[in-house]
């Protein structure tokens, strides 16, 4: 499932941008409700899912083991479980939610499973996961650096227990073993011993999904989850529209003075809107929630900020481009992981905001930038979707950004540059 590489000029904005955007459902809700219904005791809606190489890839990962995924609806996904089997491959394209949720689920199956995808997924971090599911009895054949290519010889159930691992690198690792949790036959006590494990709303959305679907979850214990085992229940899961996806489209309100609101957005979310709140006003924006959804307002300029990203990683590539738009300095600090994501994201801000003129210093867990005045550039994309929300924000101020990818946005939200085009032609 190859996406072709598409050369894009990122549109400049000619006035305040003003419009309701209504955007696909979260990755993250997504990739957890279909792993969460392939587990269950019965079948499961997925409503309002997303729609991405991401969960296709992810729903295609769950056929492969035996489950039943009927995504030919797009408002309303329909999961039938069934013995989870082998022998089978998963393609995981770029994506750590299936190279990090899968494996153990396919641990459960009865047969061999494969997995692998994109060149660079081979680079991204899996051992802790790996050596995890061995410690519980799961045997697995991984690459030398410990990551794909993965094969899980799946015995037909996990014994569960007690468990250690390293999740500094991601808070996949944590989730990943969680879900499927409730289906080993002891449950299973995770204990992180290490940095703090980054993208905490991100864990917290995976023990409320498994609370949802009637898993047991202790989490009183800092650094400790413990599930008890027991059956998962089917049931409806609705997708709340991605925050992620959302903050190029709130950054371009930003940008131009205007307004951009995002509708159906929940009165209460499992995302972490509220620090996304707390960035956006400190650079300088209003944000308002109401019926019609979640508006942000952009006022006379743009301010840089001191931020520690850890919680909201996700964020720093948009939070970057505004911070290179803005009327001081801005500091980025506790994503040391990202580094680890579809690419080293950190190198690949600084490169890149670099070659637009600005004066970037970087560090170990994050970067610092200096406003300078900005020009036309070719911004390098990386396979990464977030790197090109970053050049599409920049463009909006800088005539003659040219994005060497924009179809990597596929992965979470294929019509982005259609989205964006319009977007900008109301301004």
């Amino acid at each position: 499932m190859s996406v072709e590489k598409r050369v894009w000029v990122a549109p400049s904005a000619t006035g305040p941008v003003g419009a309701t955007v209504r955007l696909p459902g979260s990755k993250s809700m997504t990739a957890r409700a279909l792993v969460l219904a392939g587990l269950a005791d019965g079948p499961s809606v997925v409503e309002r899912p997303l729609r991405a190489r991401d969960t296709e890839l992810m729903a295609a990962g769950l056929r492969a083991l035996g489950v039943r995924v009927d995504s030919s609806d797009t408002e309303r996904w329909l999961v039938e479980p069934g013995p989870l089997r082998g022998p089978a491959r998963v393609d995981v394209g770029l994506a750590g939610t299936i190279m990090r949720f899968l494996p153990p689920a396919a641990a459960l199956a009865d047969g061999v499973v494969e997995f692998d995808g994109d060149p660079h997924a081979r680079n991204r971090p899996l051992r802790p996961i790996v050596e995890a599911l061995r410690t519980l009895g799961v045997s697995i054949d991984a690459s030398e650096t410990g990551g794909l290519p993965l094969t899980v010889h799946g015995a037909g159930l996990v014994e569960g227990g007690e468990a250690v691992i390293d999740a500094s690198a991601s808070s996949q690792f944590v989730s990943g073993l969680l879900l499927s949790a409730p289906r080993f036959s002891k449950g299973l006590t995770l204990r992180h011993e290490g940095p703090p494990v980054p993208s905490a709303p991100h864990l917290r959305m995976t023990t409320h999904m498994l609370r949802a679907a009637g898993a047991t979850v202790d989490e009183s214990v800092p650094d400790v989850w413990t599930v008890e085992p027991g059956p998962l229940q089917g049931r409806t899961w609705v997708i709340e529209p991605d925050l992620s996806g959302a903050a190029p489209f709130f950054a371009a309100a930003m940008v131009t003075g205007g307004a951009v609101t995002l509708a159906g957005w929940p009165a209460e979310s499992w995302q972490p809107v509220g620090r996304l709140i707390e960035l956006l006003t400190a650079m300088g924006a209003g944000v308002t929630q109401s019926a019609e959804g979640l508006t942000v307002t952009g006022g006379d300029t743009i301010h840089g900020i001191t931020a520690d990203l850890s919680e909201v990683s996700e964020l720093t590539p948009v939070i970057a481009a505004l911070g290179a738009l803005a009327d001081s300095p801005t500091e980025l600090r506790g994503v040391e992981h990202i580094r680890g994501h579809e690419t080293d994201r950190i190198a690949a801000l600084v490169a890149e905001l670099s070659k637009a003129g600005a004066e970037v210093t970087e560090f170990r867990d994050g970067f610092r930038i200096e406003p300078r005045p900005l020009h036309e550039t070719e911004f390098e994309t990386y396979a990464d979707h977030r790197m090109a929300h970053a050049a599409a924000v920049l463009g909006l101020a800088v005539p003659g950004v040219r994005l060497t990818d924009v179809a990597c946005t596929s992965k979470t939200l294929p019509e982005f540059p259609e989205l964006w085009a319009g977007l900008v032609a109301r301004s």
